[in-house]
């Protein structure tokens, strides 16, 4: 419910007789309990648990599922959620541009924003209007996009899909590094270390920790971040875990940077105030992952999650082409506490040349948001000429003083059926129980919500060999809205729940002679009593909304020393039914019709005549969109160049220097009510990291 917007070792052995060489068959050594979480040697992953909730490879799962690497990350030093999926397909992040208050991502043309975050499979929704947190990429090992209705195994979500961050955890060797960054708006330290506590291994440790002043490219912005993470893992016998992850984050930003359309003036220009300009959020995290093996092939696990949120936020937005127009100025007041818990009971059989893997789970999540939240008039500003007032011509009053809760209940079952290891049938339901209340605290109103549904999913794989699957779905996706009351964001008709579905079938091949994973999907995604804003505080349920199209993905590690990325997706947005009127037909905003990218490094060995040189660049294209749906605001398409360079100056030191808009391409991420959002600016980072 929502109320806002294996390793592989050759072995050979000598024949006494006549001395010949004699090839062993090949051993393979891997481990189930980390190869679906990371981390990963290169850019490309083998397994997942996020399509499946279970361990399995990316091959069987009947489902489009990308994953982001830590390798990956750390090649691109991404800075973001956003800059994390970028290059994944089926994927349209930082659509707001200089708006970063939040990680903005559309999945397959479906705004994801708020309910399709999750963090180690556990939610990190947005519950209520403004209080939520962003992630550190640096406290992740994996980021994982598993595209389509999603709601079968992880509740209520749109049809597009969700992204699964995966923390660092400790791990079984020692190790360490330590590094600092400075560059374009960033001066940052850090570090990552842990290893074994004891001789034997049974207590593993990781502390993950950053420090950063920067700013995001324009005047009077504030990137400051401050992130420590805590993890311990306990392994007393084999088949039972528990690992404890911690983290606190705190961030000092700023709002967002809207343009009036049609100004032609400088895009770094602040056209707020300095002294009312903040959106400053302070993040605690407290979880465990809990598992245990039976003996029986009966496995149970428990994830759990306590996350405090914080917000203080103050801005001045409006200005216009009027100097004399007053703007607006705004607050919020926040403050959020969720309780998460998934447990879940697999049971593991096989019988003839049939194996199954039966899933049962229940989860449950608690979230209570108060924001006090106010607004009101700032004095005008000539946006050619800019003079600012300061607080002295602010003035704020009530707008709205509510307490948010949603209690989340889902009870969910799932069968994987594999049949002489060439056919795998995935089939499950879920029922969802959601119960939101609202309540103003000063009118004493209360709006008060329940939503109930049964989804379910049903796929098919065949495998024409180990390498080589094609797979089908069906799926249902569940989205329950509530309406908020009428000094709130106004209603024209109660919300009803969304409601959506999806038809896919697509192909995946790995390579024998090198790491990779190519896939290609079909897919045909419809979502029912869509809502949408026919002006910035009235929104209306347009009715239906359909989006078909083809994801094109590749990701290879070749020879050691090649990492390659390849996506292309097309979107086919239209809007079937309209209870607005007029825009039967049109496409959705903000989704484009054609989105590419491509990434490639090579590293250049050193031979022991000096270091290893890593030379690497990308290209990111999104197509031309619409700022409204009548569609009556084109926004043209854009790419930007991103570039990576790394020299190893010994075997533990490495120097990197990263660039995203290489050539600081000027354009518009998107318009919308006559506000114009320009894409980030050029950043260029160096970064001196030692590892141990």
């Amino acid at each position: 419910m929502t109320i806002s917007f294996g390793m592989a070792a050759n072995g050979w052995a000598q024949d006494a007789s006549d001395n010949a060489a004699t090839q062993l068959k090949n051993i393979v050594v891997s481990g189930k309990s980390d190869r679906a979480v990371g981390p990963d040697k290169n850019f490309v992953a083998e397994d997942t648990a996020t399509g499946t909730k279970t361990d399995a490879a990316i091959i069987d799962i009947p489902a489009s599922v990308s994953v982001v690497t830590q390798k990956e990350l750390e090649t691109r030093h991404v800075q973001n959620l956003q800059q994390a999926i970028s290059y994944t397909s089926g994927v349209f992040s930082d659509e707001f541009g200089s708006d970063d208050r939040y990680d903005y991502i559309r999945i397959r043309g479906f705004d994801q924003t708020t309910l399709g975050t999750y963090r180690d499979g556990l939610a990190a929704r947005v519950p209520a209007f403004f209080t939520a947190g962003r992630l550190e990429p640096y406290g992740l090992q994996r980021v994982e996009v598993l595209k389509g209705s999603t709601s079968t195994l992880f509740g209520l979500n749109g049809p597009g899909g969700l992204v699964n961050a995966i923390t660092k955890r400790p791990q079984d060797e020692k190790f360490g590094e330590v590094y600092t960054s400075y560059g374009d708006g960033t001066k940052e330290v850090g570090a990552d270390f842990g290893g074994p506590l004891d001789p034997d291994g049974i207590w593993t440790y990781r502390l993950t920790t950053l420090a950063k002043d920067g700013d995001l490219g324009w005047d009077y912005s504030n990137d400051n971040r401050f992130y420590i993470a805590p993890a311990l893992t306990i392994k007393p016998e084999e088949g039972t875990s528990l690992t404890i992850l911690t983290d606190y984050n705190k961030r000092d930003n700023t709002g967002a940077r809207g343009f009036p359309a049609g100004a032609d003036i400088d895009i770094s220009r602040f056209l707020g105030e300095p002294d009312f300009n903040r959106f400053d959020t302070k993040q605690t995290d407290l979880g465990y992952q809990f598992q245990h093996e039976f003996d029986n092939g009966l496995t149970f696990r428990s994830n759990a999650r306590y996350s405090h949120v914080s917000l203080d936020y103050a801005e001045v937005y409006g200005a216009s082409l009027d100097p004399t127009a007053d703007r607006t100025a705004f607050s919020v007041d926040g403050g959020s506490n969720r309780y998460a818990i998934d447990n879940q009971l697999q049971y593991d059989a096989s019988w003839g040349g049939v194996e199954s893997k039966s899933l049962v789970g229940t989860d449950y999540a608690d979230d209570n948001t108060r924001e006090n939240i106010l607004m009101g008039t700032a004095g005008p500003l000539d946006i050619d000429n800019p003079s600012y007032c300061g607080l002295s011509c602010i003035n704020l009053g009530p707008y709205i003083d509510w307490r948010v809760r949603q209690k989340a209940l889902g009870v969910y079952a799932q069968e994987q059926l594999t049949i002489d290891d060439k056919w795998i049938v995935t089939f499950g339901g879920r029922w969802d129980h959601v119960h939101t209340t609202a309540d103003y605290l000063d009118t004493g109103a209360r709006d008060d919500d329940t939503a109930s549904a049964f989804t379910k999913r049903i796929g098919l794989t065949y495998k024409f060999s180990p390498n080589l699957a094609a797979y089908a779905n069906y799926s249902d996706s569940f989205q329950p809205l509530v309406t908020p009351s009428a000094n709130a964001y106004e209603v024209s008709g109660s919300l009803k729940p969304q409601k959506g579905e999806q038809y896919e079938i697509g192909l995946k091949y790995r390579p024998d002679g090198f790491d990779g994973l190519f896939t290609v999907a079909l897919f045909d995604l419809t979502q029912t009593n869509v809502p949408t804003y026919i002006n910035p505080l009235i929104q209306k349920q347009i009715g239906k909304v359909g989006v078909r199209g083809i994801e094109l993905e590749g990701k290879a590690a070749i020879v050691d020393n090649l990492n390659l990325t390849l996506a292309y997706s097309y979107w086919d947005g239209e809007i079937r039914e309209d209870g607005n009127g007029g825009n039967i037909g049109n496409r959705p905003s903000r989704v484009p019709r054609n989105m590419a990218s491509a990434w490639l490094d090579y590293t250049i060995p050193g031979e022991g005549k000096r270091g290893d040189l890593t030379i690497g660049g990308g290209v990111r294209y999104i197509g031309q969109t619409y700022g409204d749906d009548a569609n009556t605001v084109s926004v043209g398409g854009y790419a930007t160049i991103d570039a990576a360079v790394k020299y190893k100056v010994t075997k533990d030191v490495s120097l990197a220097i990263n660039a995203t808009n290489l050539f600081d391409r000027k354009y518009v991420a998107t318009a919308y009510y006559g506000t114009e959002y320009y894409g980030d600016r050029r950043t260029v980072i160096g970064t001196l990291k030692y590892t141990w």
